[in-house]
């Protein structure tokens, strides 16, 4: 049996003169996973997750990190956050250098880089979360976003094998906040376990893999999104509401208005079955095709060549490398989150889209493709640029 990323064994604690905070937690994470760790405020998020790294000790029970228990002294304690990067929900508390450089260059100096390897780690990491050309500037001057941006930075930059966040989305705007689910996104198809808590279902919903939910210190279910956001004896033991997409589905297949079958994973399966219900004698015409562009060993001017020769092309782009990579090239995506979905979405349209990615994010955008056609039962055409690949017909 594979050994958990990270494992909690009959966890309790309770600060000084408090009740408990944590009762008889017992839950662990499968490596490479994604979790979403979901209650309400005072839940008891916070409290476990600074448990993760051994920043609380825990009252009873244990912590294992790759199948060892977390022993608290120093020299311990300095390889086990090594391994387990935590970003915390107030980014002040993690920046206190001069410059954003030598906060993000803070880990890896202490882990006794050189200096070389030190300076790329750094550049790799403001470039994934969008600081490219802040190194200079001061922490402290940083907007809220710019300063969640720094701090996720600062932990990306020592590669660890376990990233844990504390309301990852919080004090950034809508699009900024997706970005940053992309980003993660992008880190966990790298083989980088993620636990991160919220209280926002439709984060929960659409992101992870798997949900546990908390409430009062004590663990109410650990399962499938679908299987813990519509069970509504759950969400009032949670005092949480169901994500917007699942509601909607409940209200409509109560009223007859739409079958009752498994709720949709998401808004584009949602806008589907509505179209699917809706009586029309509309022509249908074939969907535009999707391009797919690997940028593993550059652009090779396959992109231009397509922005010359296909008049409206939509561009998408998912990944540090493609980002950068269009960067350089002084291109502009349309989209830069979302990306699959909306591809789909834009080609469903008439409208052509092509995708830049590179390594596991290629399989992503097959699979999720082949999926849409296996559930809606319209061919999509996804058709790979400058490789020796043939046009995937699904």
């Amino acid at each position: 049996m594979p050994v958990p990323a990270i494992e909690f064994k009959d966890l309790n604690f309770a600060y000084t003169g408090h009740p408990d905070s944590l009762k008889a937690v017992s839950f662990s994470l499968k490596k490479g996973s994604r979790t979403a760790l979901v209650g309400p405020n005072g839940a008891g998020k916070t409290t476990l997750l600074l448990m993760c790294n051994g920043t609380l000790r825990p009252t009873s029970g244990e912590v294992l990190v790759g199948g060892e228990p977390i022993k608290y002294a120093s020299r311990q304690l300095r390889e086990v956050r090594r391994k387990v990067g935590m970003v915390f929900q107030n980014s002040d508390s993690q920046l206190f250098a001069p410059t954003l450089y030598q906060d993000v260059a803070f880990g890896p100096l202490n882990l006794g880089w050189g200096e070389d390897e030190i300076r790329q780690a750094v550049s790799d990491a403001l470039f994934a979360v969008g600081l490219t050309g802040y190194e200079r500037r001061p922490p402290h001057h940083l907007s809220g976003g710019e300063k969640k941006r720094a701090a996720i930075a600062g932990v990306l930059a020592m590669k660890p094998e376990i990233l844990i966040f504390d309301e990852p989305t919080s004090s950034l705007d809508p699009a900024g906040a997706a970005e940053i689910m992309d980003l993660l996104e992008e880190i966990n198809q790298q083989g980088v376990t993620i636990l991160l808590s919220t209280h926002d279902v439709e984060l929960a919903y659409s992101w992870a893999d798997d949900v546990v939910l908390i409430e009062g210190g004590e663990i109410l279910t650990h399962a499938k999104p679908c299987s813990v956001f519509c069970d509504a004896d759950l969400m009032r033991r949670a005092h949480l509401t169901q994500p917007a997409v699942l509601s909607l589905h409940h209200h409509l297949a109560c009223r007859g208005i739409m079958k009752d079958r498994d709720p949709p994973a998401g808004l584009l399966e949602m806008a589907q079955r509505i179209e699917e219900m809706a009586a029309t004698t509309a022509t249908h015409h074939p969907p535009a095709p999707i391009y797919l562009i690997d940028c593993a060993s550059g652009l090779d001017g396959t992109l231009r060549l397509l922005m010359e020769t296909v008049s409206s092309l939509r561009i998408g782009v998912m990944g540090t490398t493609a980002k950068r990579q269009l960067a350089e090239a002084g291109i502009v995506a349309d989209f830069t989150y979302g990306v699959i979905d909306a591809s789909i979405l834009h080609a469903l349209r008439q409208e052509t889209v092509v995708i830049v990615t590179s390594g596991g994010m290629i399989d992503r955008v097959r699979k999720r493709i082949a999926e849409f056609c296996e559930e809606s039962r319209i061919p999509l055409s996804l058709r790979p640029v400058g490789q020796n690949d043939t046009a995937e017909e699904c």
